[in-house]
């Protein structure tokens, strides 16, 4: 768990988020202000991409991906 920069889709600019669970670039799962999202990394730009439009958890404490256990 660790805070960093990050692309908010709905602002289109960044916003500090905090990454709960990452397996990969594509299956990450982020938390920005108090609700878990569904994100990507670019290792090109160094961002993290936060859909928080279409990429709300429904269960808050699963990976939508793996199905891993987010504390």
């Amino acid at each position: 768990m660790f805070q960093t920069k990050a692309l908010i889709h709905s602002l289109r600019s960044e916003d500090t988020v905090t990454i709960l669970h990452e397996n990969g670039s594509n299956d990450v799962v982020a938390d920005y202000t108090g609700i878990r999202y569904t994100a990507i990394y670019n290792p090109f730009v160094g961002l993290y991409y936060v859909d928080n439009i279409y990429g709300e958890l429904k269960d808050q404490n699963k990976c939508p991906s793996c199905g891993d256990y987010i504390p």
